[in-house]
């Protein structure tokens, strides 16, 4: 999936979904766009280097996904008890697709105003 097309997918995934890029004052982040529910983050990759989406995810699951699909790692730069790293140039549409869903319902139940 490109990233234009993983963009449009996170932002329907609901009216509620906001897009950010919250870390321009930060050299090595400036370039990081995030997708927020409730004002809370679910997914992000950075634009530049379109490569791993952090996405997250219930922590029984995760060992699961890593063992079933090469493409699923570490999260960027949080923790991997509660996010997984999804390679978005390897990890095939329709399950990079649940997993973002997924990580929106997540937030989006937790978070319900």
């Amino acid at each position: 999936m490109n990233i234009e097309d993983f963009r449009e997918y996170c932002l329907s995934l609901g009216s509620d979904v906001e897009e950010k890029l919250p870390f321009t004052a930060f050299q090595y982040a400036s370039s990081v766009l995030v997708f927020y529910v409730h004002g809370h983050m679910f997914s992000f990759f950075d634009c530049d280097k379109f490569s791993i989406v952090t996405l997250k995810c219930q922590p029984d699951r995760i060992e699961e996904l890593k063992a079933k699909y090469s493409c699923i790692g570490k999260p960027f730069n949080l923790s991997t008890k509660y996010w997984i790293g999804v390679d978005a140039n390897t990890a095939p549409d329709a399950l990079l697709q649940e997993l973002t869903r997924n990580s929106y319902e997540i937030v989006k139940a937790k978070y319900k105003k």
